[in-house]
Formats: C-alpha cells, sequence, structure tokens
C-alpha cells in the first residue's frame, strides 16, 4: 500500500532544503493495521469526572489518553495525568494555565476543549474525539501523500496554528503523530505541553519540550521561544507528509525537495530558515499556498485514504459498546 508522490521530470528545479533540517529527516517505518483501539486495563479509570472511559487510545510523557463518552452520549478524547506528576506543585500550575489557555482556542481545524478537571487528584483534559488516524499512522501505512491532499494538510495545519497562535500559545510539539486525518480535514490536537507566551516562568530553562526530530534551532540551544519554533515544525511535517523523508538519506538536497509541490517546497524551505524571524507566520503561508484548488473538505481525501479513516472509525464503534 506504500505510494510515492509522483514527480514531474519537465517542471524547474526547486528550492533546496537546509543541510541541517534534511540531516534530522528520518524515513518512517511501515506500520502494521493499527486501528484496533486497546481495551482497558485492570488499573485503569472507568469513570473520570462526568466521563465513562471506554477504551485506550495512546499513552504518553504527561498521561494516558482514552476513549470516552459524555452524558449524552457523545464520543471524547479524555487525557488523564500521570499519578508521579500530580505531587508537582508547579506541574498542577502550568496545567491548569494551559488548560485555561487551551479553552480559548477555536477553528475548524482544532480539537476543542469540551472540560476539564485540574484541581481533582489525577488532573484530566476532555476535547471532542475525532475520528480519524494520525497523519504518522497514514504515513506509515500509505505513504507520501500526493500533491492535492499535501496542499489541503498544509492548509489545514497552518490555518490551526493561525487559530492557536492567536491566543497568545505556542505548541511546541507540533508533529504528524498529533495531528489527525479526518473526513472533514485535518486537526491539530495535544495542547498538553504547549504553553502561553506569556508564562515563561512555569517552565524551566533547562529542559527542552518537544520531539526530536521536529525542534527548532533555538529550542535546542537554550534561546528564547516564539511561535516561529511551531513554523519550524510544519516546514519538518511538509517534509515528512511529502516524502522527503523516505528519500533523505544519500540524495541530494534539490532532489529531496522535488518530493514536493513546487510552492509547499518553497513553503518548506522558508519554514525551516535557522533564523526565526526569517520563517513565515501561519498567516503569510495561507496567503502563499491558499490561492489553489484544493477542493471540498469532503473531497480531499482520495479513496485509499477515505477507507483508512473508515476503518479507524469501525474500530472506535466496535470500542465503545453502549452502556
Amino acid at each position: 500500500m506504500h505510494r510515492q508522490a509522483e514527480a514531474d521530470d519537465a517542471q524547474p528545479p526547486r528550492p533546496g532544503l537546509p543541510s541541517q533540517a534534511l540531516a534530522s529527516l528520518r524515513p518512517y517505518a511501515p506500520l502494521a493495521a493499527p486501528f484496533a483501539h486497546e481495551p482497558l486495563r485492570e488499573d485503569d479509570p472507568r469513570q473520570v469526572g462526568r466521563y465513562r472511559l471506554t477504551a485506550r487510545l495512546g499513552e504518553g510523557g504527561m498521561g494516558t489518553v482514552y476513549l470516552g463518552m459524555s452524558p449524552g452520549a457523545r464520543q471524547v478524547a479524555v487525557k488523564v495525568v500521570r499519578e508521579e506528576l500530580v505531587s508537582d506543585p508547579s506541574f498542577r500550575r502550568r496545567f491548569a494555565r494551559e488548560v485555561d489557555a487551551a479553552r480559548r482556542v477555536s477553528g475548524f481545524h482544532t480539537a476543542p476543549v469540551v472540560d476539564a478537571g485540574p484541581e481533582d487528584t489525577r488532573p484530566w483534559l476532555v476535547t471532542e474525539y475525532i475520528p480519524g488516524p494520525s497523519l504518522h499512522e497514514v504515513l506509515g501505512i500509505h505513504g507520501p501523500l500526493s500533491a492535492p491532499t499535501l496542499r489541503a494538510l498544509a492548509l489545514g495545519v497552518a490555518e490551526a496554528l493561525e487559530a492557536i497562535h492567536a491566543c497568545g500559545i505556542v505548541h511546541r510539539d507540533l508533529k504528524p503523530g498529533n495531528i489527525l486525518v479526518s473526513a472533514a480535514g485535518p486537526r491539530v490536537i495535544d495542547f498538553g505541553i504547549a504553553r502561553g507566551a506569556e508564562a515563561t516562568a512555569l517552565t524551566e530553562s533547562d529542559v527542552v519540550v518537544g520531539t526530536r526530530g521536529f525542534l527548532a534551532p533555538e529550542q535546542l540551544t537554550g534561546a528564547p521561544l516564539s511561535s516561529a519554533v511551531d513554523m519550524y515544525a510544519f516546514g519538518m511535517v511538509l517534509c515528512h507528509a511529502g516524502g522527503a523523508a523516505r528519500h533523505a538519506e544519500g540524495t541530494s538536497l534539490a532532489g529531496a525537495a522535488r518530493l514536493l509541490p513546487a510552492d509547499l517546497a518553497s513553503v518548506a524551505t522558508a519554514c525551516l530558515d535557522h533564523d526565526p524571524a526569517g520563517r513565515p507566520s501561519p498567516t503569510e503561508v495561507l496567503r502563499s499556498i491558499g490561492g489553489a484548488d484544493t477542493g471540498t473538505p469532503s473531497d480531499w481525501l482520495p479513496p485509499a485514504l477515505r477507507t483508512l479513516v473508515d476503518l479507524h472509525q469501525a474500530a472506535t464503534v466496535t470500542a465503545a459498546p453502549p452502556a
């Protein structure tokens, strides 16, 4: 099922990717069928706040994410903080601050926060559940995206970042695993390690937050951070989704960039500028590539990817039996 984006030999040379960025690209390993949600374990909670938990969706450094049902039978994603973190007063303050910030974010391409319990013994956060696999899963199964789908992905993620940054939030961990592919378009999720831009005092200076391969240079050097770190990660996401990661090793910079459509190659190169001031804003990205015909949200996915989304939804229905 792996596919490679087709390159048009008749197209002119495209801008090359900065060597530092190219060096951090890594090919995706193929995934087996990944959509069967994990059953609840014996020590997992069955209820968090008003929400009945039905399955495990994933686990990370901050906590476990569960599939849940609201009292009105709406599916939600419930993140419960790890037990070892809850005794740290500074963590609790940061978590409460980030919950407050995340509540302000809205837009078509994010997963809105619908409830939270930051003061509970085990703090928790509830967001709208988005029925779809992550971009990481899609790339592992399907391979690089076609040009129309890649462009629609870029526009959706840029619009999400525009909404996030407008609320004074820096995501700091944008990556394929934090982008969901749904029938209605891409959704950016997981504000668990995001921070209000004004809340720098709550983050220790010697702690690097984010995922290797998507970190901007200033995140590694301890320099002041801004929303430009998300734009660097955005450029890396485009390179992964367009196939540059798969073909980076042993390939010239220009050859790797040719796997992206010309306008997106230009955007990716600008986003990967070593100087944060040289990176475009989400609004500038939207202006740069927004004139292309990307289709309606209902047809942004080719049949093979729509099948993956349908399989994910079927697994979710199985994992959420009636009470």
